[in-house]
């Protein structure tokens, strides 16, 4: 029972963040081309936001499974109910994308109990029944590829693949008109030239330190003559207004303000991004926008995929190293030499090498061009 060549009615399981549901989208896309399956999404609160922007995807299940990292606390009957709902989707197959610090197992097991007859997934050790179909992880002790690259190879595994090896994702126009609108009332013109900034981070271990992020906004625009859109959740939106505050004219707090849509309508009309390593590089790539990433080192597979970038990276701080022993065992490998934060003249200098190799028309009076 492990032929996928019949398979149409696929669950592909990646219940982490936005960033890594988006990485995961050209290997969703190598089922979708090759078998011509329904494709549905199990996936985290923190990546169901972007599955209905993925075209391949057809259905988004939100499920925050306890094997992955939380908010709050579990509750077994949830994922009783979870299995439960699975089994009624009468799936012929799934497949199970993990990072290489993580367990395929958990999620092969309910997949089980749902009664899907194919599972496909790395896996370290024999896990027997749990899986029709398996590849031992290798990575990190023997190499380590782009999380693309690591799904790409899973799913072809059992024939699946794609000659278009992008991120995959499509805006609206509704999403697109309403960002302008927004941007309107800032009093801010796309023909203008914006960069935005993104300075928000999932985990505090990430981040870079506000007052350099100042810097950076000023020096871009005294020396660029550029706008600033600083961008995050409405969660961050003090933390960032001390931030703009500080920069103070040209330089805009939009945290909250739009959706994640429209964010991706607002990314893809800017000349370039800078941010930390967060989902919103990801959403950036997938947009083919020029990057300039604040990279804290803690996984290295996770660099802008197929777009122009700079990558400036920081070690994190010592007290907040993972206990995951397959991470720590990569720290020791990779991450061994003290890093400071890269200052706010690298970021500005590696924006402004960025947008010339580019070509960016728009920047030829900030650098005294005709």
């Amino acid at each position: 029972m492990d032929k996928w060549e019949g398979c149409k009615n696929v669950l592909c399981i990646r219940a982490d963040n936005m960033g890594d549901v988006l990485m995961s989208s050209p290997a969703i896309a190598a089922l979708k081309e090759t078998f011509g399956c329904r494709i549905t999404l199990l996936t985290s609160s923190m990546g169901a936001v972007v599955g209905p922007m993925i075209p391949e995807i057809d259905e988004v299940i939100t499920a925050d499974l306890p094997w992955v990292k939380l908010q709050g606390d579990s509750d077994p009957e949830l994922l009783l109910q979870l299995t439960a709902k699975l089994r009624e989707g009468q799936f012929d197959g799934c497949v199970i994308f993990t990072v290489y610090s993580q367990s395929s197992l958990p999620a092969a097991l309910m997949a089980f109990m749902s009664g899907i007859p194919r599972c496909l997934a790395y896996c370290r050790e024999n896990p027997y029944q749990l899986l029709s179909n398996w590849l031992p992880d290798e990575e990190p002790y023997s190499f380590i590829v782009h999380q693309v690259e690591r799904d790409l190879a899973l799913v072809k595994s059992i024939g699946a693949g794609t000659e278009d090896l992008s991120l995959r994702i499509a805006l609206s126009i509704s999403a697109s008109n309403a960002m302008q609108n927004k941007l309107v009332n800032l009093n801010v013109q796309i023909a203008e030239g914006f960069v935005i900034l993104h300075a928000g981070v999932s985990e505090d271990k990430r981040k870079y330190p506000g007052s350099l992020w100042t810097e950076i906004g000023k020096l871009i625009r005294d020396e660029m003559g550029l706008k600033l859109i600083l961008t995050g959740s409405l969660s961050e939106r003090q933390e960032i207004e001390m931030i703009r505050s500080e920069i103070g004219p040209g330089a805009y707090n939009t945290c909250g303000d739009f959706s994640l849509e429209e964010l991706a309508g607002l990314i893809k009309a800017s000349l370039s991004v800078i941010s930390v390593n967060t989902g919103t590089v990801h959403l950036a790539a997938a947009l083919k926008k020029p990057l300039v990433v604040l990279y804290a080192r803690t996984n290295p597979q996770h660099i802008p995929w197929m777009v122009p970038h700079r990558i400036l990276d920081y070690s994190i701080p010592s007290g907040a190293a993972s206990k995951n022993q397959v991470i720590s065992y990569v720290n020791g490998q990779y991450y061994q030499e003290e890093v400071p934060f890269p200052t706010p003249r690298q970021v500005v200098d590696a924006l402004k090498d960025l947008l010339l190799i580019t070509g960016n028309k728009s920047l030829n009076a900030a650098f005294g061009g005709s």
